[in-house]
């Protein structure tokens, strides 16, 4: 059974970091691209970053490009995305994605999502 298991979000003032983590189990970890999406009540999703399947090549929508970072870690299974420089319209739920942007409407194929909360 695939299972994408966020952590790392919270309630955070403006420009604070935060690191997210997704723990992946029940397939081949190492062998597929991984993305983050986010999704805010009243919109759809939004796609965040992505990163291949070796860590090699990173991708970032140009609202977060600059300040967060996507990585994995293929032996822990885990993937993570460093929030630096938060701001408020980051304010959302952000799920781990198994699989590059094409595959961000497939909601069979996220996590159960972590909140990230950006107020003063």
């Amino acid at each position: 059974e695939v299972q994408l298991v966020e952590s790392g979000g919270g309630l955070v003032q403006p420009g604070v970091s935060l690191r997210l983590s997704c723990a992946a189990s029940g397939f081949p970890f190492g062998a597929y691209d991984m993305s983050w999406v986010r999704l805010t009540p009243g919109k759809g999703p939004e796609w965040v970053s992505s990163i291949d399947a070796r860590g090699y090549t990173r991708y970032y929508a140009d609202s977060v490009k600059g300040r967060f970072t996507i990585s994995r870690d293929n032996a822990k299974n885990t993937l993570y995305l460093q929030m630096n420089g938060l701001k408020p319209e980051d304010t959302a739920v952000y799920y781990c994605l198994k699989g590059g942007r094409p595959f961000m409407n497939q909601r069979d194929r996220w996590g159960q999502g972590t909140q990230v909360t950006v107020s003063s």
